[in-house]
């Protein structure tokens, strides 16, 4: 049987899992070892619900298997699951973990599911080791065949419920803790609005006001490419740079001073007029929840927002804000990780990916020797 290797975190690090952060923390770890040493690491938690024919609203629930370690027998979500480790984990890789363990223990095939959100970020504690939990909502076909797979969990009990009987299931069964109290949440919330956001094309002259969230760590063509773009559609961009008060860190070098002269170089070169844009610092709180309404606090109004973030994105999406369809080219290559790779180890191609104006300004600061030396002392530490 082949290894199955977690996704593993180390505590003084959860909290960049806040700000979407996900592959530049997390590292593997072989499943039993990961238990054994009670090591931190993720896992999704799994809501599904479905319309019937007659409009009722339905639950899935789970009953937990009776040779389950823990909570035998015990009513959970529609399904959960650890988050496998990849190199490049982010939320999309996440969600598809979610989907993974539904179809592995209800036999509901991807094609099924109508839509999938993210819900909330929790972090949890068994008798095993601390968990952090990734918590979607789904919504799946009113006629899809539930085929309960046996060595998951009980058959008899783990099915859809109406909101009459999910009730008096809370409050009569036995529940893990964690679900029950979404259950009850998703039980007391408007959930059909929450799965009919979308995301819009930018192709209206009639909106003003866009803004695009970056780290900029550093500017790169790419980013030039979006702002170019939005500019062609709408008359203002706000510009929030992103994790402002992180500087002199492997994945975050510059300050946001730098960054700023960055951005200002870079639109003076192309003569982009300075009433068409504004800057603005957006430092990370580390709370997922609360993070859209301190950015908006910030930055004041707009019609809408982009960024090639799938965490940002969707954390604006699930508080009813416009969303501008992703704007990429050659995302591999005009990423601000491979810019930095590329300078830590003396390739100079990196140049061929950033203006020339932001690479004199990374000179006078110093910044190629930076980042080799942080990614040394970081080296050593690890």
């Amino acid at each position: 049987m082949e290894k199955e290797f977690l996704a593993c975190i180390d505590d003084k690090n959860i909290k960049y899992l806040q700000s979407g952060q996900i592959s530049k923390y997390v590292f593997p770890m072989e499943r039993k070892e990961a238990h054994r040493k009670k090591v931190t690491h993720l896992i999704i938690r799994f809501f599904i619900v479905s319309i019937s024919s007659d409009n009722k609203l339905l639950y899935l629930v789970q009953k937990r298997g009776k040779s389950k370690k823990s909570y035998p027998e015990y009513y959970t979500d529609s399904a959960s699951g650890h988050v496998i480790w990849t190199k490049t984990l982010d939320l999309k890789e996440v969600k598809q973990n979610a989907i993974r363990e539904l179809e592995e223990e209800f036999g509901i095939p991807s094609r099924k599911i109508r839509n999938i959100k993210f819900f909330d970020l929790s972090t949890e504690k068994d008798n095993l080791a601390k968990e952090i939990s990734y918590i979607f909502l789904g919504m799946v076909d009113y006629n899809v065949k539930l085929k309960p797979n046996p060595n998951e969990l009980e058959i008899d009990g783990s099915q859809f419920y109406t909101k009459e009987e999910l009730e008096v299931l809370l409050k009569n069964e036995k529940l893990i803790d964690h679900s029950h109290k979404i259950w009850r949440k998703i039980l007391n919330m408007d959930i059909i609005p929450h799965f009919k956001q979308g995301f819009d094309n930018i192709n209206s002259k009639t909106e003003n006001v866009a803004l695009f969230i970056g780290r900029f760590q550093p500017l790169h063509h790419g980013h030039i490419y979006v702002l170019n773009k939005i500019l062609n559609s709408y008359n203002t961009v706000k510009i929030g740079i992103g994790s402002s008060q992180l500087s002199h860190l492997p994945n975050d070098p510059f300050t946001s001073e730098e960054r700023i002269k960055f951005i200002k170089a870079a639109l003076k070169k192309r003569k982009i007029e300075n009433e068409r844009y504004n800057i603005y610092e957006i430092p990370d709180i580390f709370n997922a929840k609360n993070w859209i309404d301190h950015v908006v606090s910030i930055v004041g109004e707009f019609n809408v927002v982009f960024s090639n973030s799938d965490w940002i994105r969707e954390l604006f999406q699930n508080e009813g804000f416009k969303v501008g369809r992703k704007i990429t080219i050659f995302k591999k290559k005009f990423n601000g990780n491979n810019i930095r790779s590329l300078i830590r180890e003396g390739n100079n191609s990196w140049r061929h990916l950033v203006p020339k104006e932001v690479i004199d300004l990374i000179e006078d600061f110093n910044g190629i020797e930076r980042i080799k030396i942080l990614y040394e002392k970081s080296e050593l530490v690890d």
